[in-house]
């Protein structure tokens, strides 16, 4: 059984439907997954201050919150972010910035990694925003397991770097957000199977 981690910042809900959906194809094809939020680092009367910001995080509050421990234990991690000026949030850098010392005993590298992303608008930098997580990846030593174009499903989103979401259109998950989401962890566990192998 293959150990999954999801590790993902969601402000206003997508990226938590993003991983939940992650979660939830996973556990569909026998893995076993860790869900984990990353710690909410805005100031609470900035968050408080823009209402569906506050509500989200009012709904999460009793979700567990990623700890190193997830990533060690797991063989394949996910992370997801919303872009930030073409980058990834600052929520979720700081969870990354926690993770110098199992870095530093080899504990991060030779896991599969992927990531996924959302933006309000098309250009909304969710290609850098994917590769800088892909390059926080290459400095693990982890195996970047992209979707590519290894799916028909991948020239509807049109990504090949990870899964992103536009937020402008609508906020929820459309049939090509799930398909798109549903490829990424099924290519991830697979290639996780056979480096386990």
């Amino acid at each position: 059984m293959t150990k999954l981690a999801i590790v993902y910042y969601s402000s206003f809900g997508t990226g938590h439907a993003m991983a939940s959906r992650l979660a939830e194809t996973a556990e569909g094809l026998g893995a076993e997954v860790r869900l984990r939020r990353v710690r909410e680092t805005a100031p609470d009367e900035v968050v408080q201050s823009v209402e569906a910001w506050a509500a989200h995080a009012a709904s999460v509050a009793d979700q567990p919150v990623a700890e190193p421990d997830d990533l060690a234990w797991a063989d394949a991690v996910i992370m997801g972010s919303g872009t930030r000026y073409g980058h990834v949030t600052s929520q979720l850098q700081s969870f990354i910035d926690t993770l110098g010392p199992l870095w530093q005993e080899g504990k991060l590298a030779d896991k599969a990694y992927a990531a996924f992303t959302s933006s309000q608008t098309k250009h909304g930098g969710q290609e850098t925003t994917l590769e800088a997580m892909n390059t926080t990846f290459a400095h693990f030593g982890g195996i970047i397991v992209p979707p590519g174009y290894t799916d028909q499903v991948k020239f509807n989103d049109g990504n090949p770097y990870g899964v992103g979401k536009i937020t402008g259109e609508s906020a929820e998950l459309d049939e090509h957000d799930l398909a798109a989401l549903d490829h990424l962890v099924t290519r991830l566990l697979k290639i996780a199977g056979k480096l386990a192998a």
